[in-house]
């Protein structure tokens, strides 16, 4: 376990602060309270931070062009006016199911967005992974129960998943051009019996995995080959999930989250909820742009 210097970006507590991303355009990272359904943007370089009201739970924001976003929630894919704020629905997300929501995602250098289910009260085996791009919506993995780590290799060519629920992270070989894979999945580490839960994870430019350890206060660095490298503690529970932000993708926002604790372990825990910036001498790799229709 290693200590990095570490500030806090936001010091309002989410019940279950989710999914963070990174607009290198704008200097602006985004990331959600679940739960709350809020919708955070900070530009980095002054900490300035907002605090945005959405419809729904919404769980993965991804660029589209300057001037749209793709949210994943528990609607739906909506595309949102970054000036106004508008949501309107692009593609439905087991609409057929009203006790799913979304919940980690990330999108693929193809412009393919991979994103999650799961139960609202986190059913065991009734989650589901995606593939989202040009308006098409495919199935890739059913019978999860709370899908995290989605990320991607530097070069497309993999792809990282797991369930927090079973505690394995996989691998799978993709189709750099599309994003969807072309062989099965294999498991890339067994987390299973160790502390806490893997959660979301983010690749850096050098192909390591960058993941969250829900329960542990700790981020965890496996390399491509599934050793696990370094340990970095975190002043928080229940980090959820990180990602590369700044100017030259080398620092590492991470979201934590109240969920699930009681009055005694949130006195006693702080820092749990807020949004962390750790200094941790790796740089990431830019978030793609989505694809939402044929070119």
């Amino acid at each position: 376990m290693s200590d990095v210097a570490i500030e806090i970006l936001s010091d309002h507590r989410c019940h279950l602060g989710e999914g963070p991303s990174y607009d290198g355009r704008t200097d602006t990272a985004w990331w959600f309270d679940i739960l709350e359904r809020k919708l955070f943007e900070a530009r980095i370089a002054d900490r300035s931070v907002r605090v945005h009201d959405l419809p729904s739970m919404g769980s993965v924001l991804a660029p589209i062009d300057d001037a749209r976003q793709l949210v994943a929630t528990a609607d739906g894919l909506f595309v949102r006016d970054v000036a106004s704020g508008r949501m309107e629905l692009h593609t439905a997300l087991e609409s057929d199911n009203a006790g799913t929501r979304s919940n980690d995602g990330r999108v693929h250098p193809a412009g393919a967005l991979w994103i999650g289910t799961m139960g609202r009260k986190a059913e065991e085996g009734v989650g589901s992974i995606y593939w989202f791009r040009d308006g098409e919506l495919r199935r890739l993995y059913s019978d999860i129960t709370i899908p995290n780590g989605i990320c991607f290799s530097p070069d497309g060519r993999t792809g990282y998943f797991t369930d927090t629920h079973v505690g394995l992270l996989h691998r799978v070989p993709l189709d750099p051009d599309t994003g969807l894979p072309i062989g099965q999945p294999s498991v890339l580490y067994d987390h299973r019996g160790g502390e806490g839960g893997l959660d979301g994870a983010v690749v850096d430019a050098d192909g390591r995995i960058w993941s969250a350890r829900w329960g542990a206060s700790s981020i965890d660095v496996y390399s491509p080959e599934g050793d696990r490298i370094r340990t970095i503690r975190v002043p928080a529970t229940r980090p959820s999930c990180p990602a590369f932000v700044g100017a030259d993708l080398d620092r590492l926002l991470v979201t934590t989250a109240q969920e699930g604790m009681s009055e005694a372990e949130r006195l006693a825990d702080p820092q749990s909820g807020k949004t962390l910036l750790l200094d941790v001498h790796a740089r990431g790799i830019p978030d793609p742009r989505v694809r939402i229709t044929a070119p």
